[in-house]
C-alpha cells in the first residue's frame, strides 16, 4: 500500500474566468501526507500544452490510421530532484508552493473533439524505485491570445437566396461573440409556391483534423431552432434567438486541428434542395483580454484579467434584461426561441442604419451566389486567413 496519502494540486485562476493564455504564470500548491518516511527519485510539477489527433479509416481489406501530435510549451519546478538512489521525505503533511511561467507564443485554444484534442495540463508527480509515479493532473481552460475579428464586428450580416417561387433574406445581429451570448435571427420569407416552407436555423461546427497529408472533416450543428411552417402563397417575417452554447471556440492557429462556426439559416422544403444563406461566426471566450488579427487599435474587452498582454479591439454590450423592449434576460432564452410575425424589438439606441424594426427588414432580394468548393490544405500549411477556411453551407436537415 502506497504510503502517499491525499495528494492535491491547487492554482490561482488568472482571472475571473478562469482563462489562462501565453504569458500567464501559474501559481499553486501541493500538498500530500505521508504515512511513513518514505524514498522518493522525483518530485515535480510541471505545466505543458500540446496537441493530438488520431482517426482510423477503413476501405476494403485496407485499414489505415492517422495519427499528428504538437507540443506546444513545458514548464517543470523540482521539489526533489532526480535521484536514483532516493531522496527521504519524512512521515507527517507536506505542502509546496510553485510559480510555473507559460511561455509567450500564438498558442491555440483548448479544444477537445472525437478525432483530436488541444489540452493544457497541470500535473504534480512523485516517483518512487519499484513504484508506479503517483500523480494528480488537472486540465487548464486555454485561450488563444489572437483572435480572427472580422472587420465591424458588430454589425449585423445580411444575405439572400431565391429558388424558383421561394425567396428569402436574412440577417444575423454580429459577426463575433462568447459562448452564453443571444444571436438574434431575423429573417423575411415569400413563400409564392405550392409547398409548405418550414424555416431553420442553426449554428454549425466545422472541425478540420490534419496528419500525415490528410484530412478529416466534420460539420456538426451545436445549435438548432425550427419555426412554425409557412403555408403556399403567403409571405412572413420570422424572428429567432439563439444562445450561443457553452465550451464553443474558435480555432484558427493549429496546424493539425482547426475549428470554425457559421450560423446556417434554410428553409426546409420536401423533395427540393434547400435554399440557405451561412453567416461566418467567430466564438472567443468571455471576459478574457486579448488582441486580434490585423491592424485594429486595441481596446477593452471582457472582465479584470492577470494577463500581460493587451486588449483586443472590441468589447461586447451587456444583454438587455427584461424590459419595456420585450428582451428577455439572458438567462430565460433557450438554446433556440422562433417567433413570427413583427415582433423583435430592440431600444432605439442599439437599431442599427440599415433598419432592423418592426416594420422594415433586410434589404431587397438579390440572386443567390454560386456554390464554392471546401478549401483545399497541403500538408503543413496554414490557411490563409478565416475566410479562407470558412466551411461550405451544409444542405442537411
Amino acid at each position: 500500500m502506497s504510503p502517499i496519502k491525499d495528494l492535491a494540486l491547487i492554482y490561482e485562476a488568472p482571472n475571473r474566468a478562469g482563462f489562462f493564455s501565453s504569458g500567464d504564470t501559474v501559481t499553486g500548491c501541493v500538498s500530500f501526507t505521508l504515512t511513513k518516511d518514505t524514498k522518493v527519485k522525483s518530485f515535480k510539477v510541471k505545466v505543458n500544452g500540446e496537441a493530438h489527433v488520431h482517426w482510423r479509416e477503413t476501405v476494403g481489406n485496407d485499414r489505415r490510421s492517422y495519427t499528428s501530435h504538437r507540443k506546444y510549451f513545458k514548464d517543470k519546478k523540482y521539489f526533489v530532484e532526480k535521484n536514483d538512489k532516493g531522496t527521504e521525505i519524512s512521515k507527517g503533511d507536506h505542502s509546496y508552493k510553485f510559480t510555473l511561467k507559460i511561455p509567450e507564443g500564438d498558442w491555440p485554444s483548448a479544444f477537445s473533439g472525437y478525432s483530436g484534442k488541444i489540452v493544457y495540463t497541470l500535473e504534480a508527480r512523485i516517483s518512487r524505485s519499484w513504484h508506479m509515479p503517483t500523480y494528480v493532473q488537472k486540465e487548464l481552460k486555454f485561450a488563444a491570445k489572437y483572435f480572427p475579428q472580422p472587420d465591424q464586428t458588430m454589425c449585423p450580416q445580411t444575405d439572400s437566396v431565391a429558388k424558383g417561387d421561394v425567396q428569402m433574406s436574412a440577417t444575423v445581429d454580429k459577426k463575433s461573440c462568447s459562448p452564453g451570448e443571444t444571436l438574434i435571427v431575423i429573417a423575411h420569407i415569400s413563400n409564392m409556391s405550392s409547398k409548405n416552407v418550414a424555416p431553420k436555423v442553426s449554428i454549425q461546427e466545422k472541425i478540420r483534423y490534419h496528419a500525415i497529408g490528410k484530412s478529416k472533416y466534420s460539420d456538426l450543428s451545436v445549435c438548432k431552432v425550427v419555426g412554425n411552417t409557412i403555408m403556399p402563397n403567403s409571405v412572413e417575417n420570422v424572428s429567432c434567438q439563439l444562445r450561443v452554447p457553452e465550451k464553443s471556440y474558435t480555432v484558427h492557429n493549429c496546424d493539425i486541428i482547426s475549428v470554425y462556426y457559421y450560423v446556417k439559416v434554410y428553409l426546409d422544403i420536401k423533395f427540393t434542395i434547400d435554399p440557405l444563406v451561412a453567416f461566418p461566426l467567430v466564438i472567443v471566450p468571455a471576459g478574457v483580454s486579448g488582441q486580434t488579427v490585423g491592424p485594429h487599435p486595441a481596446g477593452v474587452a471582457g472582465g479584470p484579467s492577470a494577463n500581460d498582454f493587451p486588449a483586443p479591439a472590441f468589447s461586447y454590450p451587456a444583454p438587455v434584461a427584461q424590459g419595456p423592449y420585450g428582451n428577455p434576460a439572458p438567462n430565460q432564452i433557450p438554446y433556440g426561441a422562433f417567433s413570427t410575425g413583427h415582433n423583435i424589438a430592440y431600444p432605439p439606441q442599439s437599431v442599427p442604419s440599415y433598419g432592423f424594426s418592426s416594420a422594415v427588414f433586410p434589404p431587397a432580394l438579390v440572386q443567390p451566389q454560386a456554390p464554392y468548393a471546401p478549401p483545399m490544405f497541403q500538408h503543413g500549411e496554414q490557411p490563409p486567413s478565416y475566410m479562407a477556411v470558412f466551411p461550405p453551407p451544409n444542405s442537411s436537415k
